[in-house]
């Protein structure tokens, strides 16, 4: 029998109708204050953000662009469950006002708020991200001391709600073995710096919206998810952009619910849904064959694996990962207005012959 999940999504600023207690897991990258392309959102929200840009009064500005932000933190304590993880991708910004260059903190502000706010900080992630800038300082060059290092990280900020999450009835304990992760993702998925991941592709032909939506990659939300949630559980974005995190979500089994002001985008989010089946199928895919590879060069290495991945047929590193479940989205179906119904089947039988 298939199994399903359910995806939802609103063009409403609405976190007030999520029950209490009803998410695990928070997937979700912000506008950034004080980078240039969001001036627009946080002004039409606060026009006192206008005014404080516009006489240079920057720390004005940030404090008042996280006080809006704030509104969307404030309602995680109530609409988590104990042990439930936010993960918060957010990257610094430096700017010029008045003619005077400096760096606004925003990964500092949110740890502050979310500490405040009840959560404990979690070991947090380095998103190190390429680029291609032949100019890597900005400033006056090669001449000191006006040259100025450039941002090439982002954060990924993580957060616990109250104490370790339990597994207590055979049935948790059974969904937890099913989303384990592969011996070799965890010594990649839990450094604390990321590399080769790269910004979203987006494919949405108006460049306004294009700029307006600076999605992270799928990759990203995708080893979020299944590093802290397990198959069944309910993954909210409160910044929905087009979608990256409930496309991650649904290739991982998961729940989620999305919010987006941006009602421009609802076609964006309705397309990539409707994509589901080939997008979501290519990363599970992708996933098992870099395990496969994994074998191949440790058997080679003349490395014994003594485990095995009983639905894949695979072997693998520890008993922990024996247990390990991969399904394919099979359809999606709408239920309601921004409600979709998706249902899974296998990847592969127990004898690993492929479905």
């Amino acid at each position: 029998m298939n199994t399903e999940h359910i995806i939802h999504f609103t063009s409403a600023e609405n976190m007030a109708v999520l029950a209490d207690d009803s998410i695990d897991l928070v997937v979700t990258s912000p506008p950034y204050p004080m980078i240039q392309m969001w001036d627009e959102l946080f002004t039409t929200r606060n026009e006192a953000i206008g005014r404080a840009l516009d006489g240079a009064e920057g720390e004005r500005a940030f404090n008042l662009m996280h006080a809006d932000l704030d509104r969307v933190w404030e309602h995680l304590p109530r609409v988590m469950r104990e042990g439930g993880i936010v993960c918060i991708n957010i990257g610094d910004a430096v700017r010029t006002l008045n003619g005077c260059f400096q760096l606004f903190s925003n990964h500092t502000r949110i740890v502050q708020r979310m500490l405040a706010l009840g959560f404990d900080n979690l070991p947090n992630i380095i998103w190190r991200k390429a680029t291609n800038a032949p100019n890597k300082f900005m400033g006056s060059g090669m001449l000191p001391p006006g040259a100025y290092v450039t941002l090439e990280h982002e954060f990924i900020l993580i957060f616990r709600k109250g104490n370790k999450r339990l597994f207590k009835t055979e049935t948790e304990k059974n969904k937890r073995r099913e989303s384990a992760f592969f011996w070799e993702e965890r010594n990649q998925w839990f450094s604390d710096i990321w590399f080769g991941l790269k910004g979203a592709t987006q494919d949405l032909k108006d460049r306004t919206l294009r700029e307006r939506s600076a999605a992270f990659p799928l990759e990203l939300a995708y080893r979020l998810i299944n590093m802290f949630s397990v198959r069944g559980d309910t993954v909210l974005d409160p910044y929905l952009g087009t979608g990256t995190t409930m496309a991650a979500a649904a290739a991982s089994g998961r729940n989620s619910v999305g919010f987006e002001l941006d009602a421009s985008l609802d076609k964006v989010i309705e397309e990539r849904m409707n994509r589901l089946p080939e997008t979501a199928n290519v990363v599970v895919r992708e996933r098992v064959e870099r395990h496969r590879l994994f074998v191949e060069e440790r058997q080679a290495a003349g490395k014994h694996l003594k485990f095995l991945v009983t639905s894949l047929g695979l072997p693998c590193v520890s008993r922990q990962e024996c247990g390990l479940l991969f399904e394919l989205v099979d359809t999606i179906e709408r239920t309601a207005a921004g409600t979709l119904l998706v249902s899974y089947r296998p990847l592969v039988t127990a004898d690993g012959s492929s479905k």
